[in-house]
């Protein structure tokens, strides 16, 4: 069986990484299966893709494409003008991508094509031939997030939905999104993501978090507290100020912001430099750091005393919180969307309400002062990722929704 993965870029993030995880399944249980990964932009994830044993070819977006979405300066959804204003700018360049994709896809004769993110499963679905053109490969849309609160990106997907033979999705939280939304004639499967356990293990090596922050060293008695992950706008870093800023200088904890902006998606995400400004405005100073992108998440990991989510929409999965989980650490996660399907509150990490900075700080407060209950945590989490998250199980999930029978045309 030959698949062909489409990703929208070449940076990694959760669906990059899930992307990645599915490559390393399949070359653990299924190495006959030949494997091509075609990306809008290049970057981490073309190398890493290789190095399991993908083939991969880097199809430019540019620039028009790359920024196309919904998200305005401020993070809220367009207007129906000024959607309009940049759906008209980045027409031609859909219509030269779909052009070219089409052309890989012909040349390449895939079984499956299977997409990540909104934008790939529509220039896929137009790329590819209609079901009334006779043989065609199956095509999978892998939606990692909820398309409900996009109205224009959901029309167009529901558009293309004759030329799609399957949903996979990362939580049942984003099913019930999907059929709400879209109300698909299709197969909607929920799969959840994984994690290498291997590389995402309580034992390892640690990054320096003050050196890559520009902080003095903390004392051993400090407790280290970090958010990681993107800086999109939803995910709650301006809560996590709030919440450190309840704490109090007297606290002997230290906070840090490990990520950094990785989409092109215009108004989707704070830059490091807006976030230092907010973290100022809730008179954290010194009291928060901020890495920038690192390498090594596990490494930051284990860094950490606890692992903070603090989205404050539902979270489609909330890859992170499976990786904390798995390096063994106190996790504290907003509780909602497909974040309630990875963990058990009290159990193996603690909850807070989304957006509730008061809620999350004295889970923070809790937790820096009980070291005991922070390792009994940790245990149990990683217990929980090697019972739930191990990686090995997507190819044998992703198996029968590949092998299934085409949809027959419309």
């Amino acid at each position: 069986m030959h698949v062909l993965h489409l990703s929208a870029t070449g940076a990694i993030g959760g669906a990059e990484r899930s992307l990645l995880d599915i490559l390393a399944s399949v070359q653990q249980t299924t190495p006959d299966w030949r494997l091509t990964v075609v990306t809008g932009a290049d970057g981490n994830l073309v190398a890493e893709a290789r190095a399991l044993g993908a083939a991969v070819r880097v199809i430019p977006y540019g620039a028009a494409l790359a920024r196309l979405g919904e998200s305005g300066r401020s993070g809220a959804r367009l207007g129906t003008a000024a959607l309009a204003g940049r759906l008209a700018r980045s027409a031609r360049p859909a219509v030269q991508y779909i052009v070219e994709l089409r052309r890989v896809i012909e040349e390449l004769g895939p079984d499956v094509i299977h997409t990540h993110g909104l934008k790939m499963h529509i220039l896929a679905a137009w790329a590819s031939r209609s079901p009334a053109a006779g043989a065609r490969p199956r095509i999978v849309w892998h939606v990692h997030d909820y398309v409900g609160t996009r109205r224009a990106t959901a029309r167009f997907l529901r558009w293309s939905l004759r030329r799609c033979d399957a949903i996979v999705t990362n939580s049942s939280s984003v099913a019930a999104d999907i059929h709400e939304t879209l109300h698909p004639n299709v197969p909607v499967v929920a799969v959840h993501n994984a994690v290498d356990l291997r590389r995402f293990s309580p034992s390892g090596a640690r990054l320096d978090l003050d050196r890559l922050a520009g902080l003095p060293a903390a004392p051993r008695s400090v407790v280290r507290v970090g958010l990681i992950g993107t800086l999109a706008r939803w995910k709650g870093h301006t809560t996590f100020f709030e919440a450190m800023a309840r704490l109090g200088e007297s606290a002997p904890i230290r906070a840090y912001v490990i990520g950094d902006a990785l989409y092109q998606t215009a108004g989707s995400q704070y830059s490091i430099e807006e976030l230092r400004a907010c973290a100022r405005v809730s008179g954290l100073g010194g009291r928060v750091g901020f890495t920038g992108f690192v390498d090594g998440a596990d490494e930051a990991m284990r860094a950490l005393d606890i692992v903070v989510h603090a989205s404050t929409e539902p979270e489609p999965f909330g890859l992170v919180i499976a990786e904390a989980m798995a390096c063994g650490r106190a996790v504290i996660a907003s509780d909602a969307g497909g974040a309630r399907e990875i963990f058990t509150p009290g159990i193996d990490a603690l909850a807070h309400p989304p957006g509730d900075s008061a809620a999350l700080a004295g889970c923070i407060a809790r937790l820096a002062a009980d070291e005991g209950l922070r390792r009994q945590l940790g245990v149990a989490a990683r217990q929980t990722a090697e019972r739930r998250f191990n990686r090995r199980r997507l190819a044998a999930e992703l198996a029968p929704i590949y092998q299934s029978p085409l949809r027959a045309a419309s």
